[in-house]
């Protein structure tokens, strides 16, 4: 499997009550796949996969791939700090018929490389589905350096990694180490169209969220090697990547979404709704990037 370009990591829409809102969850996905965009991320990061109970989970993942109807890969967000956790959720995004499973170091307890290489080797063995690391040290308080992620990448259904340290020399180490046939996807908006032009694979996107074609475009170029027009379409996207990010990761997208009707204001603790201070930048750079209108 080669899943390559724009790949959204997708909100979880919910009403205000933080009960999970299956009607616009529908929507996002038809809009998603009408705007280009290549993939979706179920339940990750952005998808408020912590505050989600197991069930829910899989029911979440199984909403969206019924919604996506093969038009689209869904990839499916599984990880855990707990192995045998890991290997639960992982089991259940087969079932549910996902694409590909995206798995989160484990966080917390503080592994070391060989305990991340265990543990991603004990998920690989016991579920038979594409696997894609994911290396997000500011979350997890654990760096997958990347000799470890290409020890991982020799697993057969280890198929790629999400690299969200945002350090290009981190990502050109990466994909020298681990072979073209491993998918090196940027985990950082604002350095993503330059990694995919060093060779890269994609973008697991935040920003996607809110400006769903230019993203898929702008991936699509850097892709088939048109710098320039990568680029530009990255400089209109520039004020997203940075302000998405003025609270954590999905306040302000969550926000931003209420804002262009996609979805409820619905999040759950422990996030709360973007701070009121913080509203005038993001709404501006919803404006320059040509999500919201002037």
């Amino acid at each position: 499997m080669k899943i390559r370009g724009s790949i959204v990591a997708l909100v979880t829409p919910m009403h205000a009550d933080g009960a999970v809102d299956w009607e616009r969850l529908n929507k996002l996905v038809d809009w998603h796949v009408e705007q280009g965009t290549d993939a979706i991320v179920a339940v990750g990061t952005t998808g408020e996969s912590a505050t989600l109970g197991f069930e829910e989970h899989d029911i979440v993942i199984r909403e969206i791939v019924s919604a996506a109807n093969k038009r689209i890969p869904v990839i499916a967000g599984t990880g855990a700090n707990s192995t045998d956790e890991a290997i639960r959720l992982t089991r259940g995004a087969k079932e549910a018929g996902a694409d590909a499973c995206l798995l989160v170091s484990p966080y917390y307890n503080k592994p070391t490389q060989e305990g991340l290489y265990q543990h991603h080797l004990a998920i690989a063995e016991a579920v038979d589905i594409p696997q894609i690391l994911y290396n997000v040290p500011g979350r997890t308080a654990c760096d997958m350096l990347p000799e470890t992620a290409a020890r991982l990448s020799k697993v057969p259904n280890i198929i790629g990694i999400k690299e969200a340290t945002g350090d290009m020399e981190r990502m050109q180490k990466l994909i020298d180490l681990c072979g073209e046939d491993f998918l090196v996807y940027s985990g950082d908006d604002g350095i993503a169209i330059e990694s995919i032009l060093i060779g890269g694979a994609g973008n697991i996107s935040v920003t996607a969220n809110v400006v769903p074609a230019k993203m898929a475009k702008a991936c699509a170029a850097a892709l088939n090697g048109d710098t320039e027009e990568a680029r530009r379409l990255d400089m209109e996207m520039s004020p997203l990547h940075k302000t998405l990010f003025i609270e954590s990761n999905p306040i302000p997208v969550k926000w931003a979404l209420y804002e262009m009707k996609h979805i409820d204001r619905g999040i759950r603790l422990p996030l709360t709704p973007l701070a009121e201070e913080c509203r005038p930048a993001l709404l501006e750079a919803l404006k320059q990037s040509g999500a919201l209108e002037n």
